[in-house]
């Protein structure tokens, strides 16, 4: 009898041991072996590392744009790199109309894509300078690369953050080098249609003196000039041909459009834009619904 009681007693314990085995062997059959989970969390621990650096697009463009601005949201809102943090923002100076101050308002309360600095609405006369100089003082944080970019290049950013990748972080000029033909990127400066700076030459040119006093001109030309007379930039990049002016607006700059394109200026007209989005099939994940009829 105590036999019996002593096996009652220790039944439900082997029970739940035995239960507790089967659900632990049924997970062990259905779930990968050991190494593949610890190559699923390296995996997933790269994914979170794959960040490798920052870039912050700032485009240069003017208040009444509105319509541009959409558009281009449109544009990089829908691109992304595994490999680097990019930031779009858009750029331009003070406002000076009740309604720009209303719209842009909404755009920022909405957005908060949007950087107003403290000039006169311009193209040559100081706004790169006034980009390039505020950002160290008005950003919460620096990033890695800075780039100038206008508002007519349509910018591919996985090739071009895949062309930064194995590039110097620090003292470092990227673009496309002007004259159209040369290959040399230290033979002048960088086209205005999109630069790049490494966040030293940025807080550099926020305490020089070079380009505090040189602020009127083609502003990609006094870029160039500001980095030679500083004796700055000695890591310069010009990537050609994966940077160029659209198909026929520029003789000397521009060629038809290819796979390994980085970015396309002088994108004026919505034939060209259409052109461009189609060639590099920007709409090609859009995903089937009910919803709508494509």
């Amino acid at each position: 009898m105590r036999k019996k009681k002593l096996i009652l007693v220790a039944f439900p314990s082997l029970a739940v041991v035995l239960f507790i085995f089967i659900i632990f062997f049924s997970i062990r059959l259905k779930s990968p072996s050991s190494t593949a989970t610890k190559s699923i969390i390296i995996l997933q621990d790269t994914s979170h590392l794959e960040s490798q650096f920052t870039l912050l697009i700032g485009i240069l463009t003017r208040p009444d744009n509105y319509e541009r601005r959409h558009f281009l949201r449109l544009i990089y809102g829908i691109q992304s790199s595994p490999i680097a943090k990019i930031d779009v923002k858009f750029v331009f100076c003070k406002l000076t109309k009740p309604e720009q101050r209303t719209y842009v308002a909404l755009e920022i309360m909405r957005f908060r894509d949007i950087i107003i600095l403290n000039c006169t609405e311009n193209m040559n006369s100081g706004k790169t300078y006034a980009y390039f100089s505020s950002l160290p003082r008005i950003l919460p944080q620096h990033y890695d690369y800075v780039m100038k970019a206008d508002d007519d290049v349509f910018l591919r950013l996985v090739p071009l953050a895949l062309s930064l990748q194995p590039l110097p972080r620090s003292d470092m000029y990227y673009g496309f080098v002007i004259p159209c033909p040369s290959m040399n990127p230290f033979v002048h400066y960088m086209s205005g249609m999109g630069f790049i700076l490494s966040w030293d030459l940025v807080q550099w040119i926020a305490v020089s003196d070079i380009p505090a006093n040189d602020t009127f001109g083609p502003e990609d030309k006094l870029v160039g000039k500001w980095l030679d007379m500083g004796k700055k930039a000695m890591n310069r990049f010009s990537n050609k041909p994966a940077m160029y002016d659209y198909p026929g607006t520029n003789s000397r700059c521009s060629h038809d459009l290819i796979p390994d394109t980085i970015a396309v200026h002088r994108l004026k007209k919505w034939e060209q834009w259409f052109h461009v989005l189609s060639f590099f099939n920007v709409t090609e994940e859009l995903e089937k619904s009910n919803l709508y009829s494509v």
